[in-house]
């Protein structure tokens, strides 16, 4: 690029123009070259890091942590009427979109210009409360949730889980990657580009025309507002004046004549006219003869682009595509009517602008045309003042009220439109850094902002979560410790508990069903309070029932001892039922849910256990319901088998024979009482029936009997035997009527009692247990079955609260690993972004 100087003496009124090219300190471009290049080389950097940062960002996004996005309330403050006031605190309410009930009390504090981070309340005294105000929104990473004019930020996103905030945030990151690599095409892009626009008819073409010293853009029939014309100068284009006609979004290259239609520079109306249908843009190449102390495209300097925008308020698509065009803009002209001042177009577009480019260059055209100057001048300066602060703050510079219809005028000078000239040429070429670099610098000061925002807020809220974990890890830890030592514990106490329930039902059995049989063995009742008494005795006609009535009331009373040894049962059950809701309560945490069924004892004994599915054969079970026998279901007092009265009820004659006779024992047991008992006439005659019935065998044949009936005739006579037979016959008819009357009501249930007692000891003579034994096992299984189905119940509540407790320690430890991990990440993150706008001195305006 050519070395140039500017001129020591100026015609123009800027002043600051005027002292920076006057008197010795004239400087030369080579030196505003060198600061440049400075410059622009910290920005690429901190362009570089940034994009790092960015990265890094979205990457935690969404593989580690799901980043909250915050929203900032201001603090509600009462202050008194009487009291001075205040300067505006930097307490905050932190909330986030996707949670946004819960609330976080922080300070905002200002650490650069257009920075600020936030910390927890308790880090800061009430004198840096109050120290200056800080803003505490996001610029870049905004995300736009209101759906309409009545609609929320809050109604919107409660209905939003995090993961969709973090596709929104994702989202936003992405597209501020792309714009960050746009920005560093466009600081390492050496020329500049101007864009000029404005509202429809505000007279963009004509100041573009005045800049130019030329008409070249048609003015009278408006057809530049559909398309995107870009003037260059002619060198360029190796000194060619034309019109290169580009399709939209195809590449264009100057030295491909494939990439573009030429045409020259008269037919520009026409063909514009003729696309204003078509997506067009038209690259225009002119000639500026003036000297490049004067002109703009040809300054000598760097190569400049003079874009004529399509009008804001022409429709919505080509508003669309200039607020796209933005991000490869240097400078924005933008040209409003002294007549209709901003309009809500113009305002969206500079307020939208101005978060990247703080300083605009704003033309207030036809403002030779306002009688009251000042007035208009006055509410130009609000809006700005509004709209754009920065420019406000360089009014002198940056806002100029011209006419630039006049300025197209020959021969006429025109001091303020020369001014406006000086300015821009300062604005572009001086002050490149302001121009070009610095909204480059104001985009990554407010990126950065943002990402120090999110660092700051999901600090606390990592801090938050570690807080909370490390309580909770206070109370469950313990917690799960003492479950883990206290499970040996519960199970040897169940199983304990399990055994002496089981074994204390079975000795209780076997203790009730004993004294029974040895009660009923005598004759008496198995219980002392029995459901069936014992029978009166009816006299001698009704001695064959008497002895079917004592049957059944033994039989009935024994029924109602296995009764009595359930009910026994019943009690040790619910006492060990008991016991292990105590050992839940020792054992079980108290959050824990304890067992709320109701334990009903009546409800033991009263199944019946089939056998099993596909068995072919009928197993055996010792299983009683009610006292009975597995297979009948009723007791041995229902039992036909049971109940048949024989003789042998009424007159024992075996027991008797073995009695006397034998060992002093019956087939099975006799008691004390009957091995001591003296005989007596019913005795005598059961003994002489028996010996008959021992020797039968031997006098059944007819020789036998004939002999017999012999002796018998010839025994009978005998005159002697003839004289004792009467006396003799009338002893024992004496007897056995002494007998009838005075022993049968006595000796009949101490005989049935011994069948009965027989009868059930026989009952499993093939079994390997007894009547007492079987019972006794069917009374503990049933008793060890109800507690061990209680003992499971316990330890699946035990052994699932452990569980549980055991996932939310793990889930509680992982949490706290991850606020760690997201602390000292989001801390890192923080520095390098403030590390990164110290390096590049972003936020400055140097």
């Amino acid at each position: 690029m050519a070395q140039a100087y500017f001129p020591t003496e100026v015609t123009s009124p800027n002043k600051e123009l005027a002292n920076l090219l006057s008197g010795e300190r004239q400087l030369k471009v080579e030196d505003v070259q060198e600061a440049y290049v400075e410059q622009k080389d910290r920005l690429v950097n901190a362009i570089d890091a940034t994009k790092s940062i960015m990265l890094d960002l979205q990457t935690f996004n969404k593989d580690q942590w799901i980043i909250r996005y915050p929203q900032y309330k201001e603090a509600i403050e009462t202050v008194s009427p009487t009291t001075a006031p205040r300067r505006k605190s930097l307490r905050r309410s932190l909330t986030f979109v996707d949670d946004p009930v819960t609330e976080t009390e922080v300070v905002v504090r200002k650490k650069m210009q257009r920075s600020v981070t936030v910390s927890p309340i308790s880090e800061h005294t009430e004198e840096e409360e109050t120290d200056e105000d800080a803003s505490s929104d996001f610029n870049v990473l905004r995300l736009d949730l209101q759906l309409g004019p009545n609609s929320t930020v809050t109604s919107l996103v409660s209905q939003l889980e995090k993961s969709s905030i973090a596709n929104l945030l994702d989202e936003r990151i992405s597209a501020s990657l792309n714009h960050v690599e746009k920005l560093r095409l466009r600081v390492e892009d050496t020329s500049s580009k101007v864009l000029v626009t404005g509202d429809l008819n505000a007279g963009k073409s004509t100041f573009v025309n005045a800049l130019l010293r030329r008409e070249v853009m048609p003015v009278d029939q408006q057809p530049c507002t559909t398309a995107f014309c870009e003037v260059h100068d002619a060198a360029e284009n190796k000194g060619v004046e034309e019109v290169h006609i580009i399709s939209q979004g195809h590449s264009y290259d100057v030295n491909d004549e494939s990439s573009f239609t030429r045409a020259s520079i008269s037919e520009l109306e026409d063909i514009v006219g003729e696309n204003e249908d078509n997506k067009r843009i038209f690259k225009l190449y002119l000639a500026d003869t003036r000297t490049p102390s004067e002109s703009l495209l040809n300054n000598g300097v760097v190569d400049i682009s003079l874009i004529d925008a399509p009008g804001l308020n022409r429709d919505s698509l080509n508003t669309t595509a200039l607020f796209a065009r933005q991000e490869e803009i240097d400078v924005v002209v933008f040209v409003v009517s002294a007549e209709n001042h901003f309009t809500l177009s113009a305002q969206e577009f500079l307020i939208n602008a101005s978060k990247e480019k703080a300083y605009l260059f704003i033309v207030v055209n036809k403002f030779e045309q306002i009688k009251n100057k000042e007035k208009c001048r006055r509410i130009v300066l609000d809006q700005i003042k509004l709209l754009s602060p920065r420019t406000y703050e360089n009014a002198d510079d940056l806002v100029h009220f011209v006419d630039s219809a006049a300025a197209l005028q020959p021969y006429t000078a025109n001091p303020t439109f020369d001014d406006l000239e000086s300015s821009l040429r300062s604005f572009v070429l001086v002050k490149r850094s302001k121009s070009k670099l610095h909204p480059v610098s104001t985009y990554l000061n407010n990126l950065l902002a943002d990402v120090e925002l999110l660092a700051g807020a999901n600090s606390i809220v990592a801090n938050t979560e570690l807080e909370q974990a490390k309580e909770s890890l206070a109370q469950v830890k313990p917690v799960l410790e003492r479950m883990k030592n206290g499970q040996e514990s519960l199970e040897e106490s169940l199983e304990t508990l399990e055994e002496e329930g089981a074994s204390g039902a079975s000795s209780k059995s076997k203790l009730i069903l004993t004294q029974a049989l040895e009660r009923v063995g005598q004759g008496k009742l198995g219980i002392d309070n029995p459901l069936v008494p014992l029978p009166s005795y009816p006299g001698i006609f009704g001695v064959w029932n008497f002895a079917r009535d004592v049957r059944k009331a033994l039989l009935a009373s024994l029924d109602t001892a296995v009764k009595l040894a359930e009910d026994e049962a019943r009690m040790i059950t619910s006492a060990g039922v008991d016991r292990i809701k105590d050992i839940g309560e020792h054992h079980l945490p108290a959050a824990v849910d304890r067992n709320r069924r109701v334990f009903m004892p009546e409800a033991m004994f009263s199944s019946v256990r089939k056998a099993g599915k596909g068995s072919t054969k009928n197993r055996r079970s010792l299983t009683v319901v009610a006292g009975g026998v597995h297979g009948l279901g009723i007791g041995l007092a229902q039992r036909p088998d049971m109940q048949e009265t024989t003789f042998f009820d009424l007159f024992d004659v075996q027991h008797q024979f073995w009695l006397h006779f034998g060992d002093g024992q019956s087939d099975k047991a006799t008691t004390a009482d009957e091995e001591s008992a003296a005989p007596t006439a019913l005795g005598l005659a059961s003994v002489g029936v028996g010996a008959l019935t021992m020797v039968g065998g031997q006098a059944i044949g007819a020789k036998g009997l004939i002999e017999g009936i012999i002796r018998v005739s010839d025994l009978f006579g005998n005159e002697t035997v003839r004289k004792w037979a009467a006396p003799v016959l009338g002893a024992v008819t004496i007897g056995m009527t002494a007998y009838l009357v005075l022993e049968l009501p006595n000796s009949i249930p101490k005989t049935v009692g011994r069948r009965v007692r027989a009868s059930v000891l026989r009952l499993h003579g093939d079994d390997d247990v007894s009547f007492i034994d079987a019972h006794a096992f069917r009374i503990s299984r049933e008793t060890r079955k109800v507690l061990r189905l209680a003992s499971w119940d316990l330890r699946g509540r035990f052994n699932g609260a452990m569980e549980e407790r055991g996932k939310e320690v793990q889930a509680k430890e992982e949490i706290a690993k991850r606020a760690t991990r997201a602390m000292e990440w989001f801390g890192e993150l923080g520095r390098k972004s403030e590390e990164i706008r110290v390096n590049a001195r972003l936020g400055s305006d140097a």
